[in-house]
């Protein structure tokens, strides 16, 4: 990949550039999404924002599984940590992700 950023850009703060990468057009990734599943036989839905589901898609292809299967993978593993807010820890899995990825 080219490093396309300016000096300028390479001084700014991590959050600045965070600011400048946002958008009006993008602001359909904040608007939250509900979405069902069954786990382990269970319906559940979840509701992230779209934002969320699309790392969680990413995730998904990467590791050869539906978003479902992926999901319940997590929800596994939250199990294990005790965490019981299923779409808290697939936020925190997907900013988890993003910081390995980045």
């Amino acid at each position: 990949m080219v490093n396309t950023r300016t000096a300028d850009d390479q001084r700014a703060t991590p959050l600045a550039r965070m600011f400048a990468l946002c958008s009006p057009e993008q602001s359909r990734e904040y608007l939250p999404e509900k979405r069902s599943f069954r786990i382990h036989g269970h319906s559940t839905t979840i509701r992230l924002e779209r934002a969320f589901w699309t790392v969680l898609e990413e995730m998904a292809l990467e590791e050869g599984v539906t978003p479902g299967g992926l999901i319940t993978r997590i929800y596994d593993h939250c199990l294990v940590t005790n965490e019981k807010n299923l779409a808290s820890c697939l936020r925190v899995v997907c900013l988890k992700y993003i910081n390995l990825s980045a």
